[in-house]
């Protein structure tokens, strides 16, 4: 794959990522909203949480969409700011992007079960 094809599909996965984030931001928001106005407490809102496969899907979709974004970004700011390029940072970004994916994912385990 040529550099610019690649280029232009980190592009691309950085501004579909972006847009799944607003949209889950939105919805993480009015979720906050409604359990702040309601009176929830945490437990009540972790009751709410466990089993719950809507809430455990929106969840991973917000980490997934996390996970590609936040690491896309370093990576344009890295590449511009400093001499750091090629395959080492390709990897370094990689490992972050799987760190996340890994934390997010068990911190969204948590609050399901």
């Amino acid at each position: 794959m040529s550099a610019a094809r690649r280029d232009t599909l980190l592009w691309l996965a950085q501004r579909w990522s972006a847009a799944v984030l607003a949209l889950c931001l939105l919805v993480h928001l009015a979720g906050i909203i409604y359990a702040v106005r309601g009176g929830l407490t945490a437990a009540e809102i972790l009751g709410r949480t466990r089993g719950n496969a809507p809430f455990a899907l929106f969840y991973g979709l917000f980490v997934v969409a996390i996970s590609i974004h936040a690491p896309l970004g370093l990576r344009a700011i890295l590449t511009e700011w400093t001499l750091w390029r090629g395959r080492s940072q390709d990897l370094a970004l990689a490992a972050l992007a799987v760190l996340l994916l890994g934390l997010g994912l068990r911190a969204v385990w948590a609050v399901v079960q």
